[in-house]
């Protein structure tokens, strides 16, 4: 079982920028998929990014551009750089991580984008 912990969320002005962080309690390999998701209030959890085994990154149309999906295998840690953040990013944000043995989420961090 592994545990995943996000943080780096908070409120932001349009067009700032925000770096979410979840670590895991165990390695991330091997993985099946790794990446990040997106929730409001009665919508399905939404991919934002997300690679498969393999190294390209698919993004959501909505943040190509703006967010890079990152990971540090040595700590355990994924990443999403979030850039010219914009009202519409308002959710809370999940990591993922599958694995053969299972499908792991985070608890989730905020991400409020208001002036």
């Amino acid at each position: 079982q592994v545990q995943l912990v996000e943080s780096g969320g908070g409120s932001v002005q349009p067009g700032g920028s925000l770096r979410l962080s979840c670590v895991a309690s165990g390695s991330l390999y091997p993985y099946l998929s790794m990446g990040w998701y997106r929730q409001t209030p009665g919508n399905q959890r939404e991919l934002v990014a997300a690679i498969t085994t393999g190294t390209r990154t698919d993004y959501a149309d909505s943040v190509k551009g703006r967010f890079t999906f990152a990971r540090d295998d040595a700590k355990n840690t994924l990443y999403l750089h979030m850039g010219n953040l914009k009202p519409e990013d308002t959710a809370l944000y999940y990591c993922n991580l599958q694995q053969l043995h299972g499908d792991f989420w985070g608890q989730g961090t905020q991400v409020t984008v208001s002036s």
